[in-house]
């Protein structure tokens, strides 16, 4: 079941990852209903993502965007499978609420009210991943559906595929043949000057 409140658009967090690099992606947030919405956005890796704004109050019928980023990570995942998640938590306000006054108190179920809690999961692409085009804007995954699944994308081609090896193989050869013919040159321009001096001698 989908959340009734708000929807997201695109349906998935997806960060292009790339080593020793800081990546962002943006989320738009949709409310669905006539009231007014306050949201807060929670991830299980505080330390490894930033959100802006991560709380806010969205009007009627009316979207939000938000920024999420990825700090720069020494290493990549095998195949880049991440198992990191966000949460989005909303709720129906009253229209005189403001960003400020949005508390851990205004998601307290125990005061009665009706918080919905969604996670979005994160995928990790390659630099040369093609841009999904014309992404549906899903709903966001409810508590019941399972999230802990690894993805099985084909189409996320892990750091060091074949490709790239291929690349850098070829890159090599190049270099190496640059550098023969180098030590060639330098082998020639060398017996030049040892015949030289030789003459040289020869003539004192």
């Amino acid at each position: 079941m989908g959340n009734e409140l708000l929807s997201v658009r695109p349906g998935e967090i997806k960060f292009v990852f790339e080593r020793n690099k800081q990546s962002s992606c943006e989320l738009q947030l949709l409310n669905n209903t006539e009231n007014y919405v306050a949201f807060k956005v929670k991830t299980t890796s505080p330390k490894k993502y930033f959100v802006r704004p991560n709380t806010g109050v969205i009007l009627p019928q009316t979207s939000f965007d938000i920024t999420l980023t990825m700090q720069a990570q020494n290493e990549a995942p095998p195949h880049l499978q991440c198992k990191d998640k966000f949460l989005l938590l909303s709720v129906v306000v009253s229209s005189s609420t403001e960003q400020k006054d949005i508390t851990p108190d205004v998601f307290n179920k125990e005061t009665g009210k009706k918080v919905e809690e969604c996670k979005l999961r994160v995928l990790y692409v390659s630099p040369n991943h093609p841009k999904s085009e014309g992404s549906s804007p899903g709903a966001l995954s409810s508590d019941n559906e399972n999230q802990d699944g690894p993805s099985h994308d084909k189409d996320h081609a892990p750091i060091g595929s074949s490709e790239v090896a291929q690349d850098d193989f070829d890159g090599i050869k190049a270099s190496l043949k640059q550098t023969e013919e180098t030590l060639s040159k330098l082998t020639l321009e060398r017996d030049g000057s040892i015949h030289q001096c030789q003459r040289l001698h020869q003539e004192l």
